[in-house]
């Protein structure tokens, strides 16, 4: 039971991440727009 919990927070951890480089880089190219669009797409 412990080692699932684990991996699914490590998971958690790592798409938090991608999430927060990939909105860096958004903004730091001025697409902060289409990077909020396509998270409303991927949620759906």
């Amino acid at each position: 039971k412990k080692r699932i919990g684990k991996t699914i927070w490590k998971k958690k951890g790592y798409w938090v991440a991608l999430k927060a480089f990939s909105l860096a880089k958004s903004l730091s190219t001025g697409n902060s727009k289409s990077f909020f669009v396509q998270q409303i797409q991927a949620l759906e």
